[in-house]
């Protein structure tokens, strides 16, 4: 693949307070053949204004500004209007380090039978990174396997390869509202496929305003009812249907339910062998912390704790939770102390409970 062209899709909504940072850190890239197609989606904020700046100083800024159309209506709209050979996601509140796309050609190049690529993230809290090392998950993974149970890849880190990928399945389906990549993923992997670059390529930004956390409910609904899908095409347990029950409403009885599909979910796994035997098992305990934060965050610990005693799943709970989870359904009054004392503790490394222990790092020289 010889000096191919990125598109790179950046959909744009009210993304003022970091896109500038977001389009600096694509076109000061070490790997120079790209385009950027940013697409203003009805923003009421100074966000077209940035795009026209960058686009006078490089000619390699094209910019579609219209009316709100939501997330996946844009990405569909950018993938039609790209150019390139290789299409390159980005959002506008993230940065990719100056060799995010020469080292993911670089992986094409050495593996032209890839359809997509992803790459680890740092996540940007503020002005700090938190540094991740490699996850032992993605080493010898089975992708379409792991896509049976959570979003493999971060988003904002993929590249598509249009010599593999059908037009027609290069496509967000609008049925999968705030989990379209994890629809599209599967669908991928399922055909041709897929790698992990073992190296942060993308500083990830959290914060309160991200897409993640505006719409993180539907988000989980959306993802349970994919999950739901992949579970019966499979045949993995005996009661999908439970898992959208849970996504409608966290009650005794679904949380009951929801238990039941892990346990005939995690029989099946047990039944697996061969080289993926591990990937399913690896997948499976990923989707069960999933069920247990999703339980977790209705702040109802005699649910979580009903959740954990019918999967028999105390003793992969961290200590301090187990704890403090105890001592809110013994004393219900401790509850929503005992929930702020862990979200103290572990803020955002909560939400990855699966990841490798970090270093945090001031940040420099990104941009």
């Amino acid at each position: 693949m010889s000096s191919p062209l990125i598109s790179v899709i950046l959909p744009v909504y009210n993304g003022e307070p970091y896109l500038a940072a977001a389009v600096e850190s694509i076109l000061r890239q070490d790997y120079r053949r790209l385009e950027i197609v940013a697409i203003d989606d009805g923003s009421n904020d100074h966000s077209l204004d940035i795009l026209q700046r960058y686009q006078k100083l490089d000619d390699r800024v094209r910019i579609v500004s219209r009316e709100n159309r939501g997330l996946i209506a844009t990405l569909n709209e950018g993938i039609a209007l790209a150019r390139g050979d290789l299409i390159a996601r980005m959002d506008a509140d993230d940065i990719s380090y100056p060799t995010r796309f020469s080292r993911q050609i670089a992986l094409f190049d050495q593996q032209p039978q890839l359809a997509i690529c992803g790459t680890e993230v740092d996540r940007l809290l503020g002005r700090r990174v938190v540094r991740s090392t490699p996850n032992p998950i993605y080493q010898s993974a089975d992708w379409h396997i792991l896509s049976l149970f959570f979003t493999i890849f971060l988003h904002s880190t993929v590249m598509y390869n249009r010599k593999i990928i059908p037009d027609d399945m290069l496509v967000y389906d609008a049925s999968y509202v705030h989990a379209e990549d994890f629809d599209l993923f599967r669908r991928m992997t399922r055909e041709f496929p897929a790698a992990m670059i073992d190296e942060s390529l993308i500083a990830y930004r959290i914060h309160s305003d991200s897409v993640t956390n505006k719409h993180r409910r539907q988000m989980r609904r959306t993802h349970l009812k994919i999950v739901a899908e992949n579970l019966e095409r499979q045949a993995l347990s005996h009661d999908p249907e439970a898992l959208l029950a849970i996504g409608a409403a966290v009650t005794p009885d679904t949380v009951r339910r929801a238990a039941d599909c892990m346990l005939a979910i995690e029989g099946k796994v047990a039944e697996q062998v061969g080289a993926s035997a591990r990937s399913y098992a690896e997948g499976a305990l990923c989707f069960f912390y999933f069920l247990y934060q999703f339980i977790a965050d209705e702040q109802r610990p005699e649910l979580t704790h009903a959740f954990l005693k019918r999967t028999g799943k105390w003793d992969v709970i961290r200590r301090r939770e187990r704890y403090g989870l105890r001592a809110a359904v013994a004393a219900p009054w401790l509850s929503r102390m005992s929930e702020e004392a862990i979200r103290r503790l572990d803020g955002v490394a909560r939400y990855y409970q699966s990841v490798p222990a970090k270093t945090v790092l001031p940040l420099r020289g990104l941009a």
